[in-house]
């Protein structure tokens, strides 16, 4: 498909990555709850944001963010 010929990942991929960038940046630069930021990014639960989060990069949300700090 287009996506995957100009990208190398298919939409689920491109969409999770995108997704991911997204939470990285809230994390690392506001005082938003974990769950805020998993509602903001469209999850309807934030266990799956987490497990999503942590999939990706290996790390969980909380401790990403404490890096930060």
């Amino acid at each position: 498909d287009m996506l995957r010929s100009l990208t190398g990942q298919n939409a689920q991929q491109h969409i999770h990555n995108n997704l991911i960038e997204k939470a990285k940046e809230r994390l690392s630069t506001s005082e938003a709850s974990i769950s805020e930021i998993a509602y903001e990014l469209g999850f309807e639960h934030p266990p799956s944001f987490s497990k999503l989060f942590k999939l990706k990069t290996s790390v969980s949300p909380v401790d990403f963010r404490r890096s930060f700090n």
